[in-house]
């Protein structure tokens, strides 16, 4: 009889698990289309790193990896930013649960893939350059996000965004700059603006 692993059943979840919990939402998000979201963005920064600004990224490592980075919510659920950053006491609770649910989730799989699914599911483990640009891909995510409620006439997201606008601001980053100057305006548009011919 095969053995059977959950692991992939496990992230199929993801997408019942719903963001912004505590914020009145005119459209819901769930962790899978954020996962998604994050992973693209993330994908898109490295390369504007690697081929704008010379930086020596893998965008594809940064892809990958973007997409697990919310893998453990599988077991914690999504914990709203408020309180998870409330206190220095809930910050350092909730990073240990986070880092026993990535154990939990990498036993998952058979041991003979486990070294393979590690460097992307254990989020400590990766390298600086590469959880910055993932945390910059999220905020951009966030910001999105923000805005997209903002522009359905949801001020419940108004205070957020300029949470946001710093935080991305303090980034210092040429990559999110890049980004947010270049393709965030396009976000606003109507389906048939977004397809109209577009001359450089």
């Amino acid at each position: 009889m095969s053995v059977t692993y959950k692991f992939f059943a496990l992230l199929g979840r993801l997408n019942l698990i719903k963001r912004w919990g505590l914020m009145r939402n005119t459209t819901t998000e769930n962790v899978m289309e954020h996962s998604w979201q994050v992973a693209t963005i993330a994908h898109g920064l490295a390369v504007i790193g690697k081929d704008l600004f010379g930086r020596d990224w893998q965008p594809e490592t940064m892809a990958t990896a973007a997409l697990y980075h919310d893998v453990s919510e599988i077991i914690t659920g999504d914990l709203p930013t408020p309180i998870k950053y409330h206190s220095t006491t809930i910050s350092k609770a909730y990073k240990a649960i986070e880092a026993e649910a990535e154990a939990e989730l990498l036993n998952q799989l058979p041991s003979s893939l486990r070294q393979s699914f590690t460097p992307f599911l254990i989020q400590s483990n990766l390298p600086d350059d590469v959880r910055f640009v993932i945390k910059s891909a999220d905020l951009i995510s966030a910001y999105l996000k923000c805005q997209f409620e903002l522009d359905a006439g949801n001020k419940e997201f108004k205070d957020a965004i300029r949470e946001i606008e710093a935080k991305l601001r303090n980034l210092n980053s040429k990559e999110v700059d890049y980004f947010m100057a270049h393709f965030v305006t396009s976000y606003q548009l109507t389906l048939d603006e977004l397809l109209k011919q577009h001359t450089p």
